[in-house]
């Protein structure tokens, strides 16, 4: 109950600097947008709204301009139960990686979910 009672505030206190620091998206033709969301159709993000980890991919999303499926595991849904089951373990942030031969991949740690999406951004 402690650590419920320390969470929540410092949550609450990351969403507010992340709303008040968010980074801008790039400014893009819609036909360079829609080149982007080709590359990031499959992908989804398995995340808190308060974790300090996952703020920092979504603002590496946001960075970047990508639009990218958020997936909250936490409330009535499935998410979590299809993060534990699928992925191996609950814990997050968890880019779910969907390739185009029916392939799934599930990439952890926030470091290498920013690394993945940068790469996705840059001019081959």
């Amino acid at each position: 109950m402690l650590m419920k009672a320390i969470r929540w505030p410092i949550g609450q206190l990351i969403l507010l600097l992340n709303v008040i620091f968010s980074p801008s998206s790039p400014k893009r033709t819609a036909d360079e947008q829609a080149t982007f969301d080709a590359k990031t159709q499959g992908l989804s993000l398995y995340q808190l709204p308060s974790c300090p980890f996952c703020v920092k991919v979504r603002r590496a999303i946001k960075r970047e301009g990508l639009t990218i499926e958020l997936r909250n595991i936490n409330g009535q849904n499935d998410f979590s139960e299809e993060l534990t089951r699928e992925g191996g373990k609950r814990k997050v942030p968890c880019l779910r990686i969907e390739k185009q031969a029916g392939q799934v991949q599930w990439l952890y740690e926030s470091n290498d979910i920013v690394s993945y999406l940068e790469a996705l951004t840059k001019p081959k």
